[in-house]
């Protein structure tokens, strides 16, 4: 990674006293999430100090933060050693670590080979508990990023696109019960459903594989579910779907989106409800 994204770069943003309203870390992984939460809570008043997992993490959120420092998956004593050196006793996990990327490019550090011992599981809820608590006993509090951005996370009702049709609102609610009943395993949170049978769960792939291994078998008209787990801690791990999601139902057919209202975030609403419309592909938040 280039010194010049390692580094905030003197000069180029603002001091956190001239910010005024104190400082919060942000612990960075995938998509857009992060660099949305930096802009907020920067808009709030707030220095946003940033530590960000290489091949993960977006290089344009230098360009949001008041300081960025890179690190590797399961650095967790160098996240640690970051915030500390900052001052920051809060942070959030925005965006996610891909499941095989964490498998096969994870440098754990002693902090992170600690929590690993600790853990009856390698689930992904009970990692990241494990991995809030490692940090709030170090002085660092873990906390929800959607309190400082509630504006993203989905509305309720038909939030895009046409109404579904009866045929795809039972495959909705099949898709639901798939997903509650994957999520209370914590397995995966997607599910694609057609004519009531399910083509596809989100396992390690993701959201986005899944839903292309679920068209292989007939996706035209589909119907993907994506929910949170039951019982889900709002610090981390909340659903996102975004253009990409659309995207990728466009290339197998899928034609409806249906997503937990108020534990679902839309990355870039306004291009992914465009982008449904125009696609006739319906969103819907229950």
């Amino acid at each position: 990674m280039p010194d010049d994204l390692r580094h905030e770069r003197e000069g180029e943003r603002a001091q956190p006293g001239a910010r005024g309203e104190g400082k919060i870390g942000l612990i960075a992984g995938s998509g857009r999430f992060p660099v949305l939460f930096a802009q907020a809570a920067r808009a709030r008043g707030l220095a946003v100090h940033a530590v960000a997992h290489e091949l993960e993490a977006d290089p344009t959120l230098t360009l949001s933060v008041d300081s960025l420092d890179w690190v590797k998956v399961g650095q967790l004593d160098g996240i640690r050693a970051v915030l500390a050196r900052h001052g920051v006793t809060r942070a959030v996990m925005a965006g996610g670590i891909g499941r095989i990327r964490s498998f096969t490019q994870a440098r754990p550090d002693l902090g992170a080979l600690r929590v690993v011992a600790s853990l009856r599981s390698m689930r992904d809820d009970e990692v990241l508990r494990a991995v809030a608590d490692a940090f709030e006993r170090q002085g660092i509090t873990i906390v929800a990023p959607t309190a400082f951005v509630p504006e993203v996370l989905a509305g309720r009702g038909l939030l895009a696109g046409p109404p579904p049709s009866a045929a795809q609102e039972r495959d909705a609610a099949i898709g639901a019960e798939v997903a509650e009943a994957l999520g209370r395993v914590d397995v995966g949170q997607t599910v694609m459903v057609k004519d009531g049978a399910v083509l596809a769960v989100e396992a390690v792939e993701g959201t986005d594989e899944a839903i292309r291994r679920g068209g292989r078998y007939g996706g035209r008209g589909a119907v993907v579910v994506k929910r949170a787990k039951p019982g889900q801690d709002l610090r981390f791990d909340l659903p996102a779907v975004g253009p990409q999601t659309i995207e990728v139902m466009r290339e197998v057919g899928a034609a409806v989106l249906v997503v937990e209202a108020g534990k679902t975030v839309l990355l870039d609403r306004e291009s992914l409800f465009k982008w449904a419309g125009r696609l006739r592909i319906s969103v819907l938040g229950r």
